[in-house]
């Protein structure tokens, strides 16, 4: 696991946040105490100034309205006597100007006198004056950099105003005084924050300490140990917590070893069902599949996981993954090549909460080749038996109701209609008894009744009885060898095997020509083959002629008599005997049916 940083640390982040929140609390304190601090005193001082200013105003207002005769001395003098009485250390310079002139009367600056006389143009002279209330600005001193108190004072007499009184302060104490209280302040939140730090400190070590313990026995159970226990320090709350978490990790331990149990058994089950299963997450990712179903997709296992269920079962084009959620009944996947067919069906269950959330998906896969193939085999059959039995029994329905309307009394015909009629029963006789034939070798009990014999002989003898019976201008070529062989059969069995497979070459057959027959013993086995000079067998068909009514040439066959299933009822029972049956053919040059049966050469040693 990757190491916490150290400013990522619990402990370290405890006193950062215990310290942030002392310094907050502080700053918050120190700005309201130093904002009610410097309005009050700076409120102290404009009143103290103002107080003074109300003074002055009177005793100007007085001089101002004082009857004056040529002997005594001007308002000018008068006024500048008494701004010299005026005087203050936080009082820079104070004008008296007169309402109606807007000149300035006087002022207490000994190095200005030059602008008694002068009109003033100061804003907050005239706004004092005509609003008839105090007009003040604190400014800059542009020559001293200092803060200065500016304060315009209307002088009324009644409901008129006589003048005013232009008074600049040196309010820069104030600040001075605040900056002091500032430093002070800072310095004091200095060590009520390093003192706060040490505090942190210690107690934030009562608080990780058990927190890094359980860190600790956190990544342990991570990696699947549950042995270890947490310390308990005390009784509050972090004791508490401890104590729950050691009972947590005893129930964990509890809980893995049964889910281990579950997971066992689950993977023992996936592994040994013969369906293939692919479970998916709620995005329809792939999380698992099991080796059936690995098998039957023909995909590699690592390839698959973590890809979208729809494109694992070639479905991206049909289906989306909500389309599968849905999905109540199953899904054929066909697979199918033009050289073998391959179909699955697969079936779906949603994986889903009880609140009704969707945590999955998962896909039930059944090989369902071999029961399509029966089903279509069983489809083929019944259609085929169908089309052999209506074929000669609407031969047989023909003749006779021609028959019955009159045909019997004609001496000619009538004979004619019965032997077809007799020809045609005679035909769905040896369909029928084909049919039992197949049935009892497809039954689980069919047995065979197996006698040592000399081949050789057998297949000689066999041969000579269709040589006698043939009516065909055919001659027979025998390719056997000049020595016993034996092997175990049931001789009633193998000789219909020969006499189908002899008469379908026989019926094959061109007139004038020939039919080998030949025998081999190779390693473990006999080989029996059967060659024909007909029209051969195309290639497309070659492995089709073993199927039951399946017929190459079906208008000759018919002609001929057949029923379509004597090389099926020989495949069956070659395969009874442990063997196996084949055919290898040319077009326009004839046809080779061999099968091959099982020769044990200790057994012949025995019998010579």
């Amino acid at each position: 696991m990757k190491k916490v940083g150290f400013f990522r640390s619990i402990h370290v982040k405890f006193v950062i946040i215990y310290v942030l929140l002392i310094l907050v609390a502080m700053q918050v304190i120190g700005v309201y105490f130093v904002k009610q601090l410097e309005t009050t005193l700076r409120t102290n001082f404009q009143t103290s100034i103002k107080e003074r200013v109300n003074l002055l105003a009177y005793n100007v207002r007085e001089e101002m309205e004082k009857e004056r005769t040529p002997e005594d001395p001007t308002l000018e003098e008068d006024i500048g006597k008494t701004l010299k009485d005026f005087e203050a250390g936080d009082i820079s310079e104070v004008r008296v100007i007169d309402g109606r002139s807007m000149k300035i009367l006087g002022t207490s600056d000994e190095n200005n006198q030059g602008i008694v006389g002068q009109r003033t143009t100061e804003l907050k002279i005239k706004q004092s004056m005509v609003m008839e209330e105090d007009q003040s600005v604190i400014r800059i001193d542009e020559k001293t950099g200092h803060r200065i108190w500016v304060l315009s004072t209307p002088i009324k007499s009644g409901k008129k105003v006589l003048g005013a009184i232009y008074l600049v302060a040196k309010i820069e104490s104030v600040f001075t005084q605040m900056k002091t209280i500032n430093g002070i302040f800072a310095t004091g939140t200095a060590i009520a924050l390093s003192i706060t730090a040490v505090l942190g400190i210690l107690l934030a070590q009562t608080i990780a300490r058990p927190i890094a313990d359980m860190k600790k026995q956190a990544m342990a159970m991570a990696k699947g140990n549950f042995s270890r226990k947490v310390k308990v320090y005390g009784n509050d709350e972090i004791g508490t917590l401890a104590s729950t978490f050691n009972h947590l990790t005893k129930k964990l331990q509890e809980a893995q070893a049964m889910t281990e149990g579950e997971r066992r058994k689950l993977s023992s089950v996936l592994s040994y069902m013969t369906d293939g299963v692919i479970a998916t997450d709620r995005k329809g990712r792939v999380i698992l599949i099991n080796e059936p179903a690995v098998e039957m997709l023909d995909v590699s296992r690592e390839t698959i996981l973590s890809q979208p269920i729809e494109q694992v079962l070639g479905l991206e084009d049909s289906n989306s993954f909500e389309d599968l959620l849905e999905e109540k009944d199953s899904l054929i996947l066909d697979y199918s090549t033009k050289s073998e067919p391959y179909i699955l069906r697969a079936n779906f269950s949603v994986i889903q909460k009880e609140t009704g959330f969707v945590n999955g998906l998962i896909a039930v896969l059944h090989d369902i080749t071999e029961q399509e193939k029966i089903d279509a085999e069983r489809r083929e059959f019944v259609a085929n038996v169908s089309h052999e039995l209506r074929t000669p029994l609407t031969t047989m329905r023909s003749y006779l109701e021609a028959l019955a309307d009159g045909a019997w009394r004609d001496e000619e015909i009538a004979p004619n209609f019965l032997e077809v009629t007799s020809m045609e029963t005679e035909r769905m006789i040896r369909l029928v008894n084909d049919l039992l034939q197949l049935s009892k070798m497809d039954s689980t009990d069919y047995k065979l009744n197996k006698e040592w014999v000399d081949f050789v002989v057998f297949y000689d003898r066999i041969i000579d009885r269709l040589e006698m019976s043939k009516q065909q201008n055919v001659t027979f070529k025998r390719m056997l060898p000049n020595r016993a062989i034996f092997v175990e059969i049931d001789e009633d069995k193998m000789t219909q095997v020969l006499y189908n497979i002899i008469s379908n070459a026989l019926k094959y057959s061109p007139e004038g020509g020939q039919v080998t027959f030949s025998l081999k013993d190779k390693d473990d086995k006999i080989i029996v083959s059967v060659s024909d000079e007909g029209v051969g067998i195309p290639k497309e068909s070659i492995g089709k002629i073993f199927d039951r009514f399946y017929r190459v040439d079906k208008a000759r066959t018919r002609k001929l008599g057949g029923t379509g299933l004597g090389l099926a009822i020989a495949k069956e029972m070659v395969k009874c005997h442990g063997g196996n049956i084949w055919a290898t053919s040319r077009e326009g040059k004839g046809t080779t049916i061999s099968f091959s049966l099982p020769f044990d050469h200790t057994e012949e040693d025995d019998w010579s």
